[in-house]
């Protein structure tokens, strides 16, 4: 595997030819960009999705090229604070082409997980998400091994067949 920069993932999500999936296994998340908002929420004070804008045009170019854009989030319930938070704003990235379902971690207890979140890109690369303890993202590696890619693939379908659609999922 090869660590690579956060461009060369960015850059995947852009040239990607059909198909990009994403899993999600943590409760929550640290990266810096929501960090902030994310304590806006908390105190209860009004945010927008503004900061948000650049990832839904990425998303409505490349449903409009006819690509797909799949995230399957696995999680505990009840919900932890951060995802109560997504699931407050969710419905703008299922607007803007993402196909996002949730999956209650107890469903998933006879799946065959990967270590780590991932994007799977045309079944063709792999790009693993190293998450430090507090969520901040310390590394990102990169494969085209075949038995990872097996490995995510497999794993997503499993995930996503268990999963509940964006619109239809409730919080206990």
């Amino acid at each position: 595997m090869e660590s690579v920069p956060y461009e060369t993932l960015s850059e995947l999500l852009s040239s990607f030819d059909a198909e990009a999936l994403h899993l999600e296994m943590r409760d929550a998340y640290g990266t810096a960009a929501e960090l902030p908002h994310l304590a806006k929420w908390l105190a209860g004070e009004p945010d927008d999705t503004e900061w948000l804008k650049p990832w839904f045009d990425k998303v409505r170019t490349g449903v409009q090229a006819g690509k797909v854009f799949k995230r399957a989030r696995v999680i505990s319930e009840p919900v932890s604070d951060y995802q109560r938070w997504v699931l407050n704003d969710s419905h703008h990235f299922v607007e803007a082409g993402e196909d996002i379902r949730w999956v209650p971690r107890s469903r998933v207890s006879t799946v065959a997980l990967p270590g780590n979140d991932f994007w799977l890109f045309d079944n063709q690369t792999v790009v693993f998400l190293i998450f430090a303890g507090n969520g901040l993202v310390v590394d990102r590696q990169k494969t085209g091994d075949r038995a990872a890619i097996e490995l995510c693939r497999s794993a997503f379908d499993a995930v996503w067949e268990l999963s509940i659609p964006d619109s239809e999922y409730k919080t206990n």
